[in-house]
């Protein structure tokens, strides 16, 4: 399976039009205020209008109070909601739109029992583990993801053009999503590394459909 590419966390029109341009699968907008990724409602709206069909806007949140994700459902033209935070299923599932839940990965932590929690998303997002809610740019120790999940797996957590290629192969992930891998400094994207990132991903599927045609 083709995994789809998202490019998250982008504030910037110029941004957003070569993530498209370079063929990006979804937009991910961040809504929390801590982050230097952040984006005000305005500037969202505008960024999510210049979608073009078939390409999904995804909003991120983190424990934000329900009222703030309607105002933002009022403005901004949300395809999937991505919950980073404390959400339990019973607070993701209220705001009637397909979700994603993200798992913070770390030794110990159980994530059979984690995606159990969550039987209405649509998949689970993978990213490390680190006191501020995200991943911090960095990788997690894959062998931590178990076999026999239930749900899609979204793979986070430090990915760039290096080791995206590794990573779809081992983790075999529905998608992957990308921040601080494409960035130029935080929260402003570099058009090169969005390319490279996406050539790359390309890359291990086409390498992965001529291995099919041959065998």
């Amino acid at each position: 399976m083709t995994p789809g590419i998202k490019i998250c966390g982008l504030t910037r029109e110029e941004d957003l039009r070569a993530a498209i341009s370079a063929g990006a699968d979804a937009l991910g907008l961040v809504f929390y205020p801590p982050s230097p990724r952040f984006v005000e409602l305005e500037q969202a709206a505008r960024l999510a209008r210049m979608a073009p069909p078939f390409v999904s806007v995804v909003g991120l949140f983190v424990n934000a109070e329900p009222q703030y994700v309607r105002e933002v459902l009022a403005v901004v033209p949300l395809h999937l909601l991505q919950f980073h935070g404390d959400e339990d299923e019973a607070y993701c599932q209220q705001f009637a739109r397909p979700y994603v839940k993200a798992a913070r990965m770390k030794p110990g932590f159980d994530l059979l029992q984690y995606t159990a929690g969550f039987p209405s998303a649509q998949a689970i997002v993978l990213d490390a583990f680190c006191e501020a809610y995200g991943g911090g740019g960095k990788t997690f120790d894959w062998n931590l993801i178990p076999s026999g999940l239930s749900k899609p797996l979204v793979l986070s957590g430090g990915l760039d053009a290096g080791n995206v290629g590794e990573a779809i192969v081992r983790v075999r992930p529905a998608a992957v999503d990308v921040s601080s891998g494409v960035e130029a400094a935080k929260g402003i994207k570099d058009a090169a590394k969005i390319r490279a990132f996406i050539a790359a991903v390309q890359a291990v599927n086409a390498a992965t459909a001529e291995n099919v045609v041959n065998d």
